[in-house]
């Protein structure tokens, strides 16, 4: 698969991952705090994931030295997690 392909099948694929994280983010019913925050942990946890393809795909990390992908994870690892500690508490 070419390059220019390879992006645009990446770019098709995020949209249709912003569309289920939208709907997900709005189908949670407003009276019980638990569907809130399963809603706020499946939207954070597709967030996640078009992090790292967009670190991955569109900053070329997966071409960079090991310690770079690494470090890149573990950058949006702590993120993650502060936001779940910073919703939680």
């Amino acid at each position: 698969m070419s390059s220019r392909a390879r992006l645009g099948f990446v770019w098709l694929a995020l949209s249709a991952i912003t569309l289920v994280s939208y709907w997900l983010g709005t189908q949670y019913d407003h009276g019980f705090a638990k569907t809130d925050s399963i809603a706020f942990l499946g939207v954070l946890g597709i967030a996640a994931i078009k992090a790292r393809v967009i670190f991955r795909q569109f900053m070329d990390v997966r071409h960079a030295p090991l310690r770079l992908k690494l470090l890149t994870d573990a950058w949006l690892v702590a993120t993650v997690a502060a936001l779940v500690v910073a919703y939680f508490v």
